[in-house]
């Protein structure tokens, strides 16, 4: 499994001429990276003086960074999975035309996963975003700069993401899945976008 290598192997296997793991498995480790420095901060604000009004705020969200950086390194793997069934589905025979139907219907299928995996990675770097526009004016000073560094890796992951959902569209016939995804992508990218930078400008308020 991917998420199970060291960092070298990781970056030496992504390196190779393999076209996977790709770009939907390094934005889900995007995000993942950046709830972690989430997690870092609630961790380095809990119990600290000063900080007592931020407690119950603090430990509901490194719960939620908790849950998002394990479900994004799971999706690591999950998005090279998934494009390995769409090059599966290519390989299919093709020599009568059931061959050729099951092959066809197989190839949209894989396609449809190969965009709901960067999908639900971009819903999850938005979260991510979510949570650091929520503490940042709360988390200890002195790991201010870090929720800036979350903000910019869960904006990074959330870009990859929908890059990865609108590579695939194309190659898609259901019409209304399309509209459907192009909308919802912009939209989360818009708001990732508005966040990021309200975050980064509280965090350069304070640096």
């Amino acid at each position: 499994m991917l998420v199970e290598m060291n960092l070298q192997a990781f970056v030496k296997e992504l390196a190779s001429d393999s076209p996977a793991p790709g770009g939907g498995s390094v934005a889900a480790l995007s995000g993942a990276l950046g709830a972690g420095l989430i997690s870092m901060v609630c961790n380095l604000t809990i119990g600290k003086e000063g900080y007592e009004a931020y407690e119950s705020d603090m430990v509901e969200v490194r719960a939620k960074s908790e849950s998002l950086y394990a479900s994004l390194l799971e999706r690591i793997d999950n998005d090279t999975e998934a494009f390995n069934k769409v090059m599966a589905a290519f390989k299919m025979k093709k020599e009568t035309d059931e061959d050729k139907a099951a092959r066809k219907a197989s190839i949209q299928n894989a396609f449809k996963g190969a965009c709901d995996s960067p999908f639900s990675i971009a819903e999850e770097c938005l979260a991510v975003i979510r949570l650091a526009d929520s503490i940042v004016d709360k988390g200890n000073i002195n790991a201010v700069s870090d929720m800036g560094v979350a903000a910019a890796q869960a904006l990074a992951g959330l870009e990859g993401a929908v890059m990865n959902v609108r590579i695939n569209l194309p190659s898609i016939k259901d019409e209304a899945y399309v509209e459907e995804k192009k909308a919802a992508v912009q939209k989360m990218l818009d708001e990732g976008m508005s966040l990021r930078q309200a975050v980064q400008e509280k965090v350069d308020a304070k640096l």
